[in-house]
């Protein structure tokens, strides 16, 4: 038979050819990567919704550093305007020692200079949003101004409060008083799926998928994970003990030994 006759009576009997067999395995595989990313943002949500449970001992992690209200704007007649400003505009940064100072080369030397610390800047379409919490007398005291971004290479708008000098930085300890509630059958479900992924590496495919490209900084998470050894930073007991379980949990046909 002709190639042209074998192509017509592909056409009319409806039988697929070798390029749309291949073309359905790779959407298939592309909707249960879909399938996969949506359980996964669904795992990660229902963790996030967690209860929170109160801790017996509080502990300190650190410290933590915010703006509050100079004490004699505090004891001006504006105080309550500025602080409701100040709560829309605050920002917190945390730090392991007191300082708050991180480490810096400068003349092939490193040196520890103080981290920077300003209060909230908005962008052009935050400022547009209808999500903005600013009421117009609160946005009389913010200025427009344009800088150069080198991600975008391009400029980009801002707007800055214009009296930051009303507010102080104040460093407190960081109290943890309260630890998120763990749910044993969701942190294994996770695992579950967050082993599949990384053992399969299909991490890059799905960041594609989701956001069309990758930048500099996923695309070096993805080949972080596609070369880690999961057995790197185990103890040799462990490692041991978790292949016998495995072993004994096989042995009894997928059936948990505690349960004879």
């Amino acid at each position: 038979m002709d190639n042209y006759l074998l192509d017509d009576y592909i056409q009319c009997s409806r039988l697929k050819t070798k390029r749309q067999k291949k073309r359905l395995v790779k959407e298939d595989f592309e909707k249960q990567l879909i399938q996969l990313n949506k359980l996964q943002d669904e795992l990660w949500e229902k963790k996030r919704c967690l209860p929170l449970v109160p801790l017996a001992m509080p502990y300190q992690k650190g410290w933590q550093r915010y703006f509050v209200l100079r004490e004699d704007i505090a004891r001006s007649k504006e105080a309550l305007f500025y602080k409701t400003v100040l709560e829309k505009i605050n920002t917190v940064q945390y730090s392991p020692d007191k300082s708050f100072k991180k480490k810096k080369k400068r003349k092939r030397k490193h040196v520890y200079v103080e981290k920077l610390q300003i209060v909230k800047e908005f962008s052009e379409s935050e400022w547009r949003s209808p999500k903005l919490t600013l009421t117009e007398k609160e946005k009389i005291h913010f200025y427009k101004r344009e800088r150069w971004c080198p991600n975008c290479k391009r400029y980009k708008v801002h707007y800055i409060f214009n009296e930051p000098w009303r507010y102080v930085l104040r460093v407190r300890p960081n109290m943890i008083t309260h630890t998120r509630m763990v749910d044993a059958v969701l942190e294994s479900e996770i695992d579950r799926l967050e082993n599949y992924l990384t053992r399969n590496f299909l991490r890059y495919t799905m960041m594609k998928m989701k956001d069309g490209s990758l930048d500099n900084g996923q695309w070096r998470v993805v080949k972080q994970l596609k070369y880690l050894n999961p057995l790197d930073y185990k103890q040799i007991h462990t490692v041991m003990d978790e292949y016998y379980k495995e072993k004994e949990y096989l042995s009894n046909g997928g059936r948990d030994p505690k349960d004879k």
